[in-house]
C-alpha cells in the first residue's frame, strides 16, 4: 500500500485488522508458553478483538496523522491500531459494570468464563470467576495497547510527542466510566450531567483524543489540534447520542444486544433525561418500572419506545445530533487540514453517527 496516497477507510481498516492479527498472534503465543491454562484467555482475547468492530479510534488516529501532511508509514499505522486495544479494555469492563450478558451477539467475556467454570466443574462461585476473568482480560488489553504502541517501530521522538495524548485518552476514559456508574447510582435525570458523561465516556476517547494522538504523531501545530477539537468534540457527543438511541431502538441483529438493553441496565442517558422532562406522571411511572428491570419483555420495551416518540424526546435528541454534526462540519470547512484527510473526516461524520462502514 502507498501510505502517502490513500485515505480509503475500508483499506485502512483492513490494514489495521492485519496489524492487530499479527500482534495478538504473537502475544497469544507467549501466553500459551506461560501455561496451557491460559489457552482460554488467548482464545477469548483473539475472538473478542478480531470478530468485529469498526476500528473507529485507529481510523481517526490515522486520518488525524494524514491531516498533518506528514508522510505515513506502516509504523504509524501500527501505532494507531494500538488504540483499538484501549477500546477492547473499555468494552470488557463495561459489560461487567452493566451486568450485560452479550456483546456483538455472543456471550460477554464474564459470561463466557462463567460458563467455562460451570463446564469444567471448578470450585467456588462461577459468577465471581467470570467477573474476575473479565477484569483481568480488560486489564491485559490495556497493557497490550501500550506494548503495541511501544513496539510499533516509530521513533523515540515521535513516541514522546504522542504519549501525552495517549495518556489523556486513557485517563478521560476511566473518568468517564466512573461518571457513568455514579450517575446511575444517583438516578440522575439531568440533560446537562448526562451530556458530560457522554462527552467523557465516549466522545473524547472515540474521536477527539485519537485525532490528537494522530496529529501528535505527525508533529501538528496547536491550530490543527484546535480544529480537531472543534470537529471531534461535537461529533463525539453526537456519536454517543446515537448510541443512546440504539440502546433503546436498535435492532438486536445489528447491535448484538437485546432490544431495549439500556432500559434493563438502567442507563442514565441524555435521551432518558429528555423524556423525563417531557413525560406526564403515568408515562414516568411506565418508564421507571422498566428501568433496571432485568426481566423486561419486548412488549414493555415497545410501550416505553412509544413514550420516547410521543413526547418528542426522540425527535429532540435527533435534532441535537444534527446540530452537533453541523458544528463538526463547520470546523472542517474553516480549519487547515490536508485535503486527503478532510475528505476522510467528512466520510467519518456519517460513519460515526449512522454506524456504517
Amino acid at each position: 500500500m502507498n501510505f502517502s496516497a490513500t485515505s480509503d477507510l475500508k483499506e485502512i481498516r483492513n490494514l489495521v485488522n492485519q496489524e492487530l492479527l499479527n500482534f495478538v498472534a504473537n502475544e497469544n503465543k507467549y501466553l500459551n508458553e506461560i501455561g496451557s491454562e491460559l489457552g482460554p484467555v488467548a482464545m477469548a482475547m483473539e475472538r473478542f478483538l478480531l470478530d468485529s468492530g469498526k476500528r473507529l479510534r485507529p481510523l481517526f488516529a490515522y486520518i488525524g496523522f494524514l491531516g498533518t501532511g506528514t508522510k505515513p508509514s506502516v509504523e504509524i499505522l501500527r501505532a494507531a491500531a494500538a488504540l483499538e486495544l484501549i477500546h477492547v479494555c473499555a468494552l470488557m469492563h463495561d459489560d461487567v459494570m452493566d451486568a450485560s450478558d452479550t456483546r456483538r451477539g455472543a456471550p460477554s467475556i464474564h459470561k463466557a468464563f462463567e460458563a467455562m467454570h460451570i463446564e469444567k466443574k471448578l470450585s467456588g462461585s462461577a459468577d465471581q470467576f467470570g467477573i474476575s476473568a473479565a477484569i483481568l482480560l480488560g486489564d491485559l488489553a490495556l497493557v497490550w495497547s501500550a506494548k503495541m504502541l511501544h513496539q510499533s517501530g516509530i521513533s523515540g521522538d515521535t513516541l514522546i510527542r504522542a504519549l501525552p495524548m495517549y495518556d489523556e485518552m486513557r485517563v478521560e476514559l476511566m473518568a468517564g466510566q466512573y461518571l457513568d456508574i455514579y450517575e446511575q447510582a444517583l438516578a440522575t435525570q439531568s440533560v446537562e450531567r448526562s451530556l458530560k458523561v457522554a462527552r467523557y465516556k465516549s466522545g473524547k476517547y472515540t474521536i477527539e483524543r485519537p485525532l490528537h494522538f494522530g496529529a501528535a504523531l505527525g508533529g501538528a501545530n496547536q491550530e490543527l489540534m484546535k480544529t480537531y477539537s472543534d470537529y471531534g468534540l461535537p461529533l463525539g457527543e453526537a456519536f454517543q447520542l446515537r448510541d443512546d438511541i440504539l440502546g433503546i431502538f436498535g435492532n438486536p441483529q445489528e447491535t448484538g444486544k437485546p432490544a431495549g438493553d439500556d432500559l434493563r441496565e438502567g442507563k442514565r442517558t441524555v435521551l432518558l433525561a429528555m423524556v423525563m422532562e417531557l413525560a406526564d406522571s403515568s408515562q414516568k411511572a411506565e418508564i421507571n418500572s422498566a428501568l433496571g428491570n432485568q426481566n423486561l419483555e419486548l412488549a414493555q420495551v415497545n410501550k416505553v419506545r412509544e413514550i420516547f416518540e410521543s413526547t418528542g424526546a426522540l425527535s429532540q435528541v435527533e435534532n441535537l445530533i444534527s446540530t452537533l454534526i453541523s458544528s463538526a462540519q463547520s470546523a472542517l470547512e474553516h480549519g487547515e487540514i490536508e485535503p486527503l484527510a478532510k475528505v476522510a473526516l467528512e466520510q467519518l461524520l456519517t460513519i460515526a453517527t449512522q454506524r456504517t462502514l
